[in-house]
Order: structure tokens, then sequence, then C-alpha cells
């Protein structure tokens, strides 16, 4: 059966937009590095800078939380001004940021260069697929293109702790910053003559109350969300999430009514664009969730270090940098997208299916389950982005890169609160009422107060893995009613005829 999604196919692609293409790989790979990368270096800056705990915690969090609430104000402003031209200036900030962050003497110094480390990022990611875009305008190559480009994304944060890792081991803390800046010295020297430059022809002026509006709807919900997961249920959290809910009807009525909206409402009129923004959040939140209970497997169950847990969680990589250029090769030979999508997320409930069966010394089948759940994961998020990226006009693949990426954070941040919350439940529930309190509530609380108590930590593991396993579960049902979706809604989308290219400014 052909696949009616690709009816349409532009010039092809030569050396010249691959060469570029690659080079935008650095920039992505580093960004989405810079997410874990703290992972084994927080204990060297503790004891070098010396922060209090909430500055601990801001020095970890701030990239992330900056990175979140400005995605959409970044797409729309490269759309607005060029993505190329957006794409250096964040290359440039952000090169200047890590700099900055490698040689901070205190902890105030270094929580605001991850703050403009989270800016630089901000403008990067949504820049590089907008990039992408514009440049494969051929269907097969620009879904080859964007399969890359969903691997490289995915593959960049189980890299950053492994690299943070090997470099807080050989070197000092500050190199895990150092390292962004060849690649990005190599974006601004090559950049200029490799990338094009594409911008609206008629943007209409920039909604400045739109972006603190975005902040407001994003940042309490994921805050909210992501304390939930690790704090549990307070009230405080759930206030936040309100907050930001409130703030995000807001926002979408001002998109509605301004004259010039940040996001223009126009981009769900696009036969294809819904489902796939939609559809790619479930898939986010089905990756993101595995994660938050494989790691403490990993550490705290089978008793790895920190860095053994970061090099096997590699192990996984291989099936997630296969499934990407497999899946655009399928699409290229005619399988049909709602096909391709429904089976990525069926594989990724397979996945959780395998996780569901791990018990207490379960290694292999650990690892299988986590490179069957990621690879199903690229699967469907290499599609949805190709898909509303080909649906989303060129002058515009900013905010629709950006609408993209926003939805993945928002699925991360449910998936570790709903998911979490199951886990933690059941750990609670099988815990007995003699244990310590603080093993009670957490692996982590157990195994601080098992020298004193004999069996609690082989209990303790045991509630865990039950945990993770009633989470697997319903991370399961959620993903294979994602698959029956993505078949029912994605059968009939077809991709629109190419529009017509926007003003081109010369290299």
């Amino acid at each position: 059966m052909t696949n009616p999604t690709r009816t349409s196919a532009g010039p092809r692609a030569g050396r010249r937009e691959w060469t570029a293409l690659a080079v935008l790989m650095l920039p992505l790979l580093l960004v989405s590095m810079d997410v874990s990368v703290l992972y084994f270096a927080i204990p060297a800056i503790s004891a070098d800078l010396e922060p209090s705990g909430t500055q601990q915690l801001w020095i970890f969090d701030i990239y992330g939380f900056v990175l979140a609430g400005l995605l959409m104000t970044m797409g729309s402003l490269g759309d607005r001004i060029g993505g190329r031209r957006l794409l250096l200036i964040g290359a440039a900030a952000f090169g200047t940021a890590s700099l900055v962050a490698a040689y901070a003497h205190s902890a105030e110094t270094l929580i605001a260069a991850r703050a403009v480390l989270g800016i630089g990022g901000a403008t990067l990611m949504p820049s590089t697929m907008a990039l992408v875009r514009t440049m494969f305008t051929d269907s097969a190559q620009r879904a080859k293109a964007v399969g890359l480009w969903s691997g490289v994304m995915t593959a960049g944060i189980a890299l950053g702790s492994v690299m943070s890792g090997v470099l807080v081991e050989h070197f000092w803390w500050g190199s895990v910053f150092l390292v962004n800046l060849p690649a990005m010295v190599l974006l601004l020297v090559l950049g200029p003559v490799l990338l094009p430059e594409s911008k609206s022809t008629n943007p209409g002026r920039f909604d400045l109350l739109s972006v603190p509006l975005s902040m407001a709807a994003v940042l309490p919900v994921i805050y909210g969300l992501k304390e939930i997961a690790s704090e549990g249920w307070n009230v405080r959290y759930v206030v936040s999430v309100t907050v930001g809910l409130l703030f995000a009807a807001l926002f979408v009525h001002r998109q509605r009514t301004t004259a010039s909206p940040l996001i223009s409402p126009a981009l769900f009129r696009n036969h294809g664009f819904t489902p796939a923004v939609a559809l790619n959040l479930v898939s986010a939140f089905g990756m993101m969730g595995s994660a938050y209970f494989t790691t403490q497997y990993l550490q705290s169950v089978l008793g790895k270090s920190a860095l053994e847990a970061a090099l096997w969680s590699l192990l996984p990589s291989v099936l997630i940098g296969a499934a990407g250029p497999l899946t655009a090769h399928l699409a290229q030979r005619g399988v049909h997208r709602a096909h391709l999508v429904a089976a990525g997320f069926a594989v990724s409930a397979g996945g959780y299916a395998l996780l569901a069966l791990v018990d207490t010394d379960s290694l292999w089948l650990l690892l299988a389950a986590c490179g069957v759940l990621a690879s199903g994961a690229v699967t469907v998020m290499s599609q949805l982005t190709d898909l509303a990226m080909s649906t989303a006009p060129v002058e515009k693949a900013g905010a629709a890169s950006s609408l993209l990426e926003t939805g993945t954070e928002f699925g991360g941040a449910l998936s570790m609160a709903v998911l979490g919350a199951i886990g933690t439940a059941i750990y609670r529930h099988d815990m007995p009422a003699s244990a310590p309190a603080p093993a009670r509530e957490t692996l982590g609380g157990a195994l601080a107060v098992a020298d004193g108590v004999p069996g609690l930590a082989t209990t303790a593991r045991e509630a865990f893995t039950s945990g993770m396993q009633a989470a697997s579960v319903a991370g399961a049902l959620v993903l294979a009613g994602a698959a029956v979706l993505a078949a029912v809604t994605l059968r009939r989308v077809r991709v629109p005829e190419e529009t017509p290219e926007p003003e081109k400014v010369p290299a």
C-alpha cells in the first residue's frame, strides 16, 4: 500500500545541505546533553563552590526551566528575524555562557551562566529543526534528516551523564562545560557559509505580552509536575499546576485574538499538525517515564555506581541509533505513516511490557526493555516531527518546532508525575508499617537506614521493583491506546503541496 502522506517533493538536497545538517547536529547534541551533564558533576561543584541546598537545586534545574519557558518565544522570533540569524546568536550565547560556567567562582555565577545556557538552548533547538525544514524540501530526504535529528536529540540525553562522569573523573568539573566551545565555534564559522536563511515575508509585529504569558503557562505546570514526582502530592504543587493552566488559557485566548500572535492558530488548522503535537507529547510521556525508574533501579536495586549505571544505560542506544534511519527507509518504501506511528507506539508498549517482568536481578531484561521502548519512541517522534514540519508553512517552521518541543517537555514532566505516583503508591503499600519513616517514603531513604534494620534493604528493593512493574503496566496501556489512536487519526492525513518558498537571504 502506498503512503498517501507523501504527496509532494521539492528539489533534492545535495552535499552542501547534508554537510550543513552534520554541522547542525553538533549543537543539537550538546543542548540535549546539557539536560543531564551535571548528574556526576554536582558533588564536585558542591565541594568547590559550597552552594546552599536551594542554590544546588537551581544549579541543576534552571537550565531546563529556562529552556522550556522560552521555546515558543524563540521559535516565533526565529520565524521573524531568520532561523540562521537566531541560531548563530544562540550559539554565541551558549558558547559564552559555557565559558563563564566552566570558570565560575561562586554558586550565583554558575546559576546565572546556566540560565543563559537555557536561553541559548531555547534558540538552538527550534532553529535547527526550522533549518532542516528549509534545507530539505524533498519529502523522502526530509524524513531521513528528521529521523537523524530525533535520534541525535534522544541520544544526547543519555550521553550527557556518561560524558559528565568521564570528564569529572579525569579533569575538573568545569570541563563538562568547556566541551561545548569547539562545536559552537565550528557552528559560528561554518553556519554563515553552509546554512540558508529564510524568514516570513510578512511576520507582523512581535507580541511582547505573549512572552510572559507563555512562560507563565509553561513553567508553573512543569515545576508542579516535577515536584509532585519527587516530593508527592502537595497543595503547593497542585496550585502551581492550576495557575499554569489558567495562564495557558489566557495565552491561548491572546493568540486567538491578537493581530500578530506568537503562535499562529492557523498552524492547528493544517490537517495533521494537531494530532502530531498531541501524539508526540504521549510518546515523550512514555520515554521519560521509564527513565524515572530505570536510573534508580540500576543504582539502588542492582547496586551499580553512578558511572557504571550510566555506562550500562548506553547499550540501548544501539537500537535507538538504528530506529530513525530504519523508519525513514520504511516510509520511503511506501509504508503508511499511520502504520509506522502505530507500530512505534506498539513497540514502546512492548518495551513497557518487558519492563513489567523485571525482578530485583534482571539487568539484561531491563536493558532490552529500555532499548525496545526507546526505539519505538524514536520511530514515533521522527514520523510525527516530519508530519508536523511538513504540514507547517516554511515561514512558521520555528514556531511549529517549538510547539513540538514544548509538548515534549510537558509529556516528560507529566509522565514522571503520573507514573512516579503509581510507583510510589505501590512502594509505600508494600513497605511494612514497622519500617523506619524514611524507609517508607523512598528507596533511597530505606537504603540510608538499612544497616540498622535486618532485611530492610531487600524488602525496599522488592517494593520499588513492584512499583516499577505497576507503573510499567500503566505505561504499556497508555501507549497501546496511543497506537490505536494514531492508526485512526493519521490514516487520512495528507501532507499538502509545498508552499511557496519564503524570502531567502543570501548566505
